[in-house]
């Protein structure tokens, strides 16, 4: 002990970073002036004219992410300045699909003992609010959309954490239940009853927690010239495919996995990774990480926004809107390298996929008679507090560290890469980094 505090006492910089730290915050002290000075907030490339959403207290970057990549088309479709999709509604069936999802998964290992490694799991994590972006298309595709007018903000869709506990404490008891009843010799009849009356009393809970979704709703506006519009009674199917204009089925997800254990160009799920039983499959392409930015620049120079998900808050100043994998120099603070690689960040729990937002721009310049890309512009869902009204610069060093997946149209791929997205896909466990967007 003595000679530890004989080495503080005698570092060059520690006692003067003492004093600085004891008094001010760790990232007001290490935060490089020049990287915020020179730091631009304009793009070769912009696409938004309009306002960011708000998930407010909840995980619902996902969802808010999916519906605002749809949102431009369909606020030019009904001639509006801005529009939302309702957020609460696909929360709503996000949560009943996957509440009916987690059961099913505990009747396919209740053959398993409840300390197994993946029953562990599933008990600990049966219902979170992430997602994943075929899990966001599931939900669209078995139930639709509305306007948010038609499904709004409820109290616990915009503060989650009290309707979750409550649902967590439903699920397991039902998963402590329905092995029980396994183990007893119950029928696949009587299970699946009994599977259902728990389905139905999450319905409850959720209806009274977010309110009854529509089966279906009278539609009508005045548009941004005053102009009045009537579309009739549509059910949320039918606006749907009235106002989502891109297909759905043509997205894929690309993800840059540097792992040795994930080669690239090869096709990867994670086990027990999903929200609708009989749905579409979460499913990667893994590609490296120039592929993933020149998909991402087509589909901008495209006039298209992008999904993407990353680890957030590595390397991020909230108030002013800025990444970059410099921006704090902890190093100097310190005098301690935290550097790792990015895959061995990954394999060492140091970093995840924990956001989803959009691309909405892109800055271009020449390098060597082509293209490349400085920085990026992000639509975040946070509300307008921080970073420029809600939107966020990501300098491209930060890209190449800490993006992970986007979800690209099929059409911005090369045959290569759409030939290898047909392979089946290589199992990862259920615990794996790549599933983190959805915990």
């Amino acid at each position: 002990m003595a000679q530890l505090r004989s080495d503080f006492d005698s570092h060059p910089t520690a006692r003067m970073m003492q004093n600085a730290v004891t008094q001010t915050g760790i990232d007001d002290v290490a935060l490089d002036r020049h990287i915020v000075t020179s730091t631009s907030h304009t793009f070769s490339h912009l696409l938004d004219d309009w306002s960011v959403t708000n998930q407010k207290r909840s995980g619902r970057c996902w969802m808010f992410a999916g519906l605002n990549l749809f949102r431009p088309a369909a606020m030019a479709a009904l001639n509006l300045k801005d529009f939302e999709f309702s957020q609460n509604h696909t929360l709503f069936w996000d949560k009943l699909e996957r509440a009916n999802y987690f059961l099913q998964s505990i009747l396919d290992t209740a053959d398993r003992e409840v300390d197994d490694r993946t029953v562990a799991w599933l008990l600990d994590k049966p219902l979170d609010d992430g997602g994943q972006w075929n899990m966001f298309t599931n939900i669209i595709k078995k139930h639709g959309v509305v306007p948010k007018e038609v499904m709004p903000e409820s109290q616990s869709s915009s503060n989650t954490r009290r309707m979750n506990e409550v649902l967590l404490a439903r699920l397991r008891q039902a998963a402590m239940q329905l092995r029980k009843a396994s183990a007893n010799g119950d029928s696949q009849e009587s299970l699946a009853q009994q599977q259902y009356q728990v389905v139905s009393e999450v319905y409850r809970i959720l209806a009274i927690h977010l309110g009854t979704p529509p089966t279906e709703f009278d539609w009508q506006w005045n548009d941004k010239d005053r102009k009045f519009n009537r579309a009739g009674t549509l059910t949320p199917g039918q606006f749907a495919d009235k106002y989502i204009e891109q297909p759905l089925d043509d997205y894929v997800c690309l993800v840059h996995d540097p792992r040795p254990s994930s080669p690239v160009g090869r096709t990867f799920t994670v086990d027990f990774l999903g929200n609708v039983v009989g749905g579409d499959m979460v499913k990667y392409l893994n590609v490296d990480i120039e592929t993933m930015k020149q998909v991402t620049i087509s589909t901008i120079l495209d006039q298209q926004p992008v999904w993407m998900g990353c680890d957030v808050g590595k390397m991020m100043r909230r108030d002013q809107g800025i990444w970059d994998v410099d921006l704090y120099d902890y190093r100097g603070v310190y005098d301690t390298d935290l550097d790792m690689p990015k895959a061995d960040r990954l394999v060492h729990h140091e970093t995840l996929m924990t956001h989803a937002m959009l691309f909405t721009g892109v800055d271009l310049v020449d390098n060597d008679g082509s293209q490349a890309a400085r920085r990026w512009r992000v639509e975040n869902s946070w509300g307008e507090e921080n970073g420029r009204k809600g939107f966020y610069v990501m300098n491209d060093s930060w890209f190449d560290e800490f993006m992970f997946e986007i979800a690209a149209n099929k059409k911005y791929l090369s045959a290569e890469l759409l030939d290898a997205w047909q392979q089946d896909p290589i199992v990862l466990p259920a615990w794996d980094p790549m599933g983190s967007l959805a915990r």
